[in-house]
């Protein structure tokens, strides 16, 4: 009787353990998430990224940009969707400005504000975006565009945020953007005098006065209208009488640059 129970035994016991199995495997998910499980695959995306950054971030900090940037961009490259991302976005794209790519660093600053308009900094990055265009004003014999643009970008930023930490610098930057603009007619002003095309000497010295009331050079501008008009134009050499114009020294803002460039993670 004993050894005829003993293959019905076994039966049993092989369905129960079939049972089991199936329902710790079907578990298995539910497992993971009740415990919050973390498989090597997912340690492989997280450690990597913040590895990158921190060394990327170390680099930056000491002035390293050609490697830190290499960094930040291999995070966007391997984990364009980790949390790191972001800050790496942003990071790579003040690398590029430091390195005077201000072309691409203009890109990048544009790309991230597109990508992440709520972002708590994107008034940094506005303000960085007008700086790409203010850091090409070249001489006053030169193309005046960067300054045309800078004050464009510059006036959005005042707009959009008014009460932001960089409204007093980029009213600064405004000011001295204009007074390059209004140095520049002045400039060509002078060479239509030197070359006696006094007609057009009027013309720009007459733009001059009415879109630069407020700056420096207007006196000077308005007095040499004065003497064309009464047909006195100078006759001396003209590097001799004209005064040399430059932009003003902004290097005491770049202590201010660095203390406002955000530096630690930043949310979407």
């Amino acid at each position: 009787m004993e050894n005829s129970e003993k293959p019905f035994v076994q039966l049993i016991l092989r369905i129960a353990t079939l049972f089991f199995l199936v329902a710790f495997l079907g578990g298995c998910s539910q497992l993971k998430s009740t415990f919050k499980f973390t498989s090597s695959e997912d340690i492989d995306k997280e450690l990597p990224a913040k590895s990158l950054a921190i060394q990327g971030m170390d680099d930056y900090n000491v002035g390293k940009y050609f490697t830190a940037i290499e960094f930040f961009e291999e995070i966007l490259t391997r984990y364009p969707f980790s949390p790191e991302a972001t800050l790496a976005e942003l990071k790579a794209a003040d690398c590029s400005y430091h390195l005077e790519r201000y072309q691409e660093a203009a890109m990048l600053y544009e790309e991230f504000e597109n990508r992440h308009p709520t972002n708590e900094s994107i008034p940094y990055v506005m303000f960085q975006k007008a700086m790409c265009s203010y850091k090409t004003i070249d001489r006053i014999d030169r193309d005046p565009s960067g300054a045309t643009k800078a004050i464009q970008l510059f006036e959005q930023l005042l707009k959009a945020y008014p009460e932001s930490p960089y409204t007093g610098e980029a009213e600064a930057r405004i000011s001295s953007a204009t007074e390059f603009l209004a140095n520049h007619e002045y400039f060509v002003a002078q060479y239509y005098v030197r070359t006696e095309k006094y007609n057009q000497a009027i013309v720009r010295l007459q733009y001059l006065l009415a879109t630069y009331p407020e700056t420096e050079i207007k006196d000077k501008a308005g007095h040499l209208l004065t003497r064309i008009e009464a047909g006195d134009p100078p006759k001396s050499r003209l590097w001799a009488w004209f005064p040399k114009l430059s932009m003003p020294d902004w290097s005491f803002f770049a202590n201010d640059e660095e203390e406002n460039s955000p530096a630690g993670e930043f949310k979407h």
